[in-house]
């Protein structure tokens, strides 16, 4: 069964404890009551709720604006007007912060913090010991979760003046035991799933605030057709992300909001770069992520994944980057890795790479097969920054494939030529008769999943395909030194740096790379989702494309290129 959307406008969705944030632009269906109710949940499983809400800090306006307290506070106070604000905090005394509840009570603590806007509450309740607020207000019962000692003021949902702490608690479970609506269907999740999947949420936002002066406020280097979904990709609530196409501009608003600039490496010059490390602009690199859409991004086709990486970028061994770091430092749980596990064997099952899911069957298979062990070598964009920084000064498709054919001998070597470049879109084009001078076939047709189904090992520059054939137990060598290499999975012929010491599992490396480094947008609702959902999305090919009109156009361009430079090499030959 394919997945629908959903709205959380239903009369007391919104109230929930557990619920989305209020993502722009998504695309919302309706939901029913039908399929709400729950067993309910005895007193272990509620405890294995609160522990884990209180561990992913969610519930309750999770994604709003943290507080930033500037001394200690005992006593946070949630108040419904500015003189019962003013009351409770003279009879408290000192090292009282003041919220406001309802926007009814605007006040400035002691700390100076000024509470005019919606805040975080874990980000108060991490650090206060006692909460004075009423029994209708949802802090209530995410105070009794993290362990902080309340004050009840009035009767309400979550708590009454003549509540004991066990009662509050008692409270506060029974309001987390109950489902959440599934933005991804119509069905509900159930307490433990609705948290993982808030948590995940969590995550991206606090990246992308990334802490005093880290906030991405603007970003440059976008192209026009990708803007929407970078917006999602880089949402914080109170920052309005300002896209242009002036670099200068860019750093200009960077340095005016006080925040980072999000930016597209290939389309950024190093003089850019130069001006932000001397005007002290933090940058956070922003990059199509590995298992993207369906469809080309040169046919305009904008990404359902992207990369978001503040140290570096995952495909320059040069440099650190986070995803170096999650590969190298992370311990990873049982769950995680049986998540990864899954997650492999849906794309393998699937037949799901980068920019599309594969036909249910090859044609090029029965021929493949029946010619002993079979190499495939994927060509590359030769100018691709994959190729530039990881290649270790190998550029060449052809010299690629020369050199694939002295290690390989005795295979039967199968070339393929990169999408875009076929395409006439990028350069790295090899004429077919240059290609057969090492590789005994040239396979064109069916996606790279497909391919990877009928061959038994591949030679790779820096190439995704080379992770992909990884997924589906193939041997893989790496001429250069793409992002997977280095951890003991690959044979590396090219040079891998030194932090790259640890051994990794292929679901370590999965769960890294797939789970914990990339961003991913559902396509159908529009809303920021689990990798799990985008691969169900292309599998089931519910992948609408709002640029749709764009491909024709942009396949037509790719014809004329392609003929204008098999031309230009005849006319150099003669």
């Amino acid at each position: 069964m394919g997945r629908s959307t959903v709205t959380l406008s239903r009369t007391g969705v919104s109230s929930r404890v557990l619920r989305m944030p209020p993502f722009p632009g998504a695309r919302t269906g309706t939901v029913s009551e039908e399929g709400m109710a729950s067993e309910p949940l005895d007193a272990a499983s509620r405890a294995e709720v609160s522990d884990a809400l209180r561990s992913a800090r969610v519930g309750g306006e999770f994604w709003a604006k943290p507080a930033e307290l500037k001394t200690p506070v005992d006593v946070a106070i949630r108040a419904r007007s500015s003189d019962e604000a003013s009351k409770l905090r003279d009879q408290c005394g000192s090292g009282v912060f003041c919220i406001p509840c309802d926007h009814a009570a605007h006040e400035h603590d002691q700390s100076g913090f000024d509470t005019t806007c919606d805040i975080d509450p874990w980000s108060v309740l991490s650090k206060v010991d006692h909460l004075i607020a009423h029994g209708d207000d949802e802090w209530v019962a995410l105070a009794n979760t993290a362990g902080v000692s309340v004050q009840v003021l009035s009767p309400g949902r979550f708590g009454s003046p003549d509540d004991d702490s066990e009662a509050l608690k008692q409270r506060a479970a029974a309001e987390l035991a109950g489902p959440m609506p599934d933005p991804f269907s119509h069905g509900w999740l159930e307490p433990l799933a609705a948290i993982r999947l808030l948590a995940d949420w969590r995550r991206a936002i606090d990246a992308n605030r990334g802490g005093p002066s880290q906030t991405i406020v603007g970003a440059c280097g976008i192209s026009w057709w990708k803007r929407d979904e970078i917006r999602r990709f880089l949402w914080v609530p109170e920052v309005s992300l300002r896209i242009v196409s002036n670099a200068s501009r860019a750093l200009d608003i960077a340095q005016e909001r006080g925040g980072a600039l999000a930016i597209w490496p290939s389309r950024i010059s190093p003089s850019v770069l130069e001006d932000a490390k001397r005007r002290g602009i933090p940058l956070v690199r922003v990059e199509d992520g590995f298992v993207r859409s369906v469809g080309l991004g040169t046919n305009l086709v904008p990404p359902s994944s992207v990369i978001v990486d503040r140290q570096g970028i995952h495909y320059d061994p040069d440099a650190p980057s986070d995803l170096e770091e999650i590969l190298a430092n992370t311990v990873f749980s049982g769950d995680l890795l049986e998540r990864a596990r899954k997650l492999r064997q849906a794309i393998v099952k699937n037949r799901i790479s980068k920019y599309a899911r594969g036909s249910a069957s090859d044609p090029e298979a029965p021929a493949l097969s029946a010619r002993g062990r079979i190499v495939l070598v994927p060509g590359q964009v030769e100018d691709d920054m994959s190729v530039v920084y990881g290649g270790g000064g190998l550029t060449s498709n052809l010299e690629l494939l020369r050199r694939a054919r002295e290690l390989e001998p005795g295979a039967h070597l199968v070339w393929r030529p990169h999408p875009d470049v076929d395409a006439g879109h990028r350069a790295g084009a090899v004429a077919d008769d240059d290609a057969l001078k090492f590789a005994d076939s040239i396979v064109r047709e069916g996606t790279m999943a497909d391919l990877l189904g009928s061959v038994d090992a591949v030679h790779v520059l820096t190439s995704l395909s080379g992770f992909e054939a990884l997924l589906r137990g193939l041997d893989v060598t790496c001429h250069g030194t793409p992002f997977y290499a280095g951890w003991g999975l690959t044979t590396d012929i090219g040079s891998v740096p030194e932090r790259r010491a640890r051994v990794l599992s292929l679901d370590e490396l999965v769960a890294g790379v797939l789970l914990l480094y990339p961003r991913y947008l559902d396509p159908v609702t529009g809303l920021p989702c689990p990798p799990e959902i985008l691969v169900e999305r292309m599998a089931e090919e519910q992948m609408p494309n709002r640029q749709s009109w764009v491909e024709p156009i942009r396949r037509f361009q790719g014809k004329i290129m392609t003929r204008f430079r098999a031309r230009s090499r005849l006319e150099g030959k003669n």
